[in-house]
Order: structure tokens, then sequence, then C-alpha cells
């Protein structure tokens, strides 16, 4: 099942992922998640900690959750989740982790989803980061929205 499209981007540089997730926080709505796919060093947390910053403040403290699993932040209208499931060896593990009450009083940003298996929320923004070789510190970014994210994603570039 795939969403409305895919939108492709590449991403020059680390600041310019910190804009898409920036730009990705200013439309996220209570109760939807964002995915970030990618292998390690793809820049998953840079974007998810630039979508935590945009909605708490600047100089919010952003730790990776790799090994607590899972991280939440005050924001002004409703509570970010970060959830960090490269450990989890079960997809049944993740209801110990509160995905589904996160989603009930606020979003989530999941990385490493697919440990998930089959079990995404249905309001998200999947987003796959890719390094790109060629362009050293460059990467490209494919956004798909489901549910409510559906066609929403074309609102990322296009402002």
């Amino acid at each position: 099942m795939h969403g409305a499209a895919m939108i492709e981007l590449t991403l020059a540089d680390e600041q310019a992922t910190a804009r898409l997730g920036a730009a990705t926080a200013q439309r996220l709505r209570s109760g939807e998640a964002v995915c970030l796919y990618g292998p390690l060093g793809a820049g998953k947390s840079t974007l998810a900690r630039a979508l935590i910053r945009a909605l708490t403040r600047p100089d919010e403290e952003v730790p990776s959750p790799t090994f607590t699993l899972v991280q939440t932040y005050p924001a002004r209208d409703f509570e970010i989740a970060h959830f960090d499931l490269y450990r989890l060896t079960s997809a049944g593990e993740v209801d110990e982790l509160g995905l589904d009450e996160a989603l009930e009083t606020g979003v989530a940003i999941i990385e490493w989803p697919q440990r998930l298996e089959g079990r995404l929320p249905a309001d998200r923004l999947d987003i796959h980061l890719e390094l790109l070789a060629e362009a050293g510190d460059g990467r490209r970014a494919r956004l798909e929205g489901f549910g409510s994210w559906s066609g929403r994603e074309r609102e990322l570039v296009d402002g």
C-alpha cells in the first residue's frame, strides 16, 4: 500500500537535512508519525533532532534514544515521542514502549520503523534517507505520505 505520491529530494549537506526536519515539524499534527528509514550515518538523527528543536526550542538537548529506546519532549501543542527501534528484537516489544499512547496524545518520530514489521502508524510520513557517494555529505530523501499525510508531503517542497 502506497501513499498518494513519492517525492524525491537531494539534500546537499547536513544543514539541508536539518531544514527538511524543521519544515516537517511545521506541518506535523497530533496523532501523526514521521518514520525515518536509512542505513547508519544516513542522517536520521540529524533530521529528528532538527524536527524536535523546531517544535521545542533551538537549544533543546536531543540525545539519541538508541539505548533508552524512547525519549519524550513537551512541545507547545503536543508531546513528542522520539523512538529509536534499532535495538528491538521483535515488533511486540514496541507495545512496552508506548507507541500507541504517544500517538493518542502527541506525535511520534520513529527511527528504524522497519522493526515494527507491518505495524506502522496509519497517519505517517515516511522519509527514506540514503547517502550519495558521489556527493560528499549529500543525501537523497524519498518522502511518502500515508493516511492524513497522503498528498501533504508535496508541501515540503512547494513551501
